[in-house]
């Protein structure tokens, strides 16, 4: 691999320039760098100079095959798909910075994992299974519970703050959610329906990312322990998965835990298709 294949910046207008196409040619696969470096470009250059982001291409023959970021100084590195040779290279390149984790589709994390190992002396750890789906054919869960999907308004923002700290609490994120922290958080940005019953009861939420590149993901969805079992959750998901192909989606993505069956069915009943195993490996010296 010649030492020009990976082409560094720090300034995400470059990145895009090279890399925006090919993230675009895959947008369910490339959900999570397509929504972290729209929010990156329109919050400005200014905003995140300080956290010292790093972008990378890898590009050969005039295409950009792969690429990386990761985001703060201190964050983890995100990869797309590439060959273990290619991960090797590239932990070779970045052997110098500080990388608390990987994360990428399965084999493209393993193989990094491991040759940062061999280049740096981290001891890496799976740490996340996740599986990464892609809408097919939308389809309404049977029975539909009564009642109707609803768009989030300001008037319910308690309770969207309140679901969510349930919802962190749930999956084992650390992060405060109130009214001063909200646009801060990897929800804040983010447009949400609820399902109410008939008599305007909120029972469950599905929140969804603004369109990037033809493509929408679902995130999060989540019901209280004691509604859960009643059909909420499909009917929210249908809702907001309408919402996302109304928006001008032509794909809609969404990750589930694939230790979770009742949701992985549940996504596959509605027409969701799995695309691929995400991993996670932290890193300990």
């Amino acid at each position: 691999m010649r030492p020009d294949d990976w082409h560094l910046t720090e300034a995400i207008d470059d990145f895009l320039a090279r890399a925006g196409d090919f993230l675009r040619s895959r947008p369910a696969l490339h959900t999570t760098p397509l929504t972290t470096t729209e929010k990156l470009r329109t919050l400005g250059a200014e905003a995140y100079r300080a956290d010292a982001p790093v972008f990378g291409s890898l590009e050969r023959a005039g295409e950009v095959r792969a690429v990386f970021y990761r985001r703060t100084r201190h964050g983890p590195l995100s990869l797309t798909p590439v060959t273990p040779a290619d991960a090797d290279a590239l932990a070779a390149r970045l052997a110098g910075l500080v990388l608390p984790a990987v994360s990428a589709a399965h084999d493209t994390a393993t193989a990094f994992a491991e040759s940062w190992q061999r280049h740096t002396g981290a001891t890496p750890t799976l740490s996340t299974r996740i599986r990464l789906y892609r809408l097919g054919t939308l389809t309404a869960p049977e029975p539909v519970p009564a009642g109707r999907g609803r768009r989030v308004g300001e008037q319910d923002r308690e309770q969207l703050f309140r679901w969510h700290r349930e919802f962190a609490a749930d999956v084992g994120e650390d992060v405060t959610i109130d009214a001063d922290t909200w646009a801060d958080t990897r929800f804040g940005d983010k447009h949400y329906t609820f399902w109410e019953t008939p008599d305007g009861t909120p029972v469950s939420m599905a929140g969804m990312t603004s369109p990037v590149g033809g493509m929408v993901r679902v995130d999060p969805v989540y019901t209280p322990a004691h509604l859960r079992g009643r059909g909420y959750a499909g009917a929210v998901t249908v809702a907001v998965s309408r919402a996302a192909l109304a928006a001008g989606a032509k794909e809609v993505a969404l990750y589930a835990d694939p230790a979770n069956s009742t949701s992985n069915a549940l996504y596959r009943r509605i027409g969701y298709v799995p695309l691929t195993e995400w991993a996670v490996y932290d890193f300990a010296r």
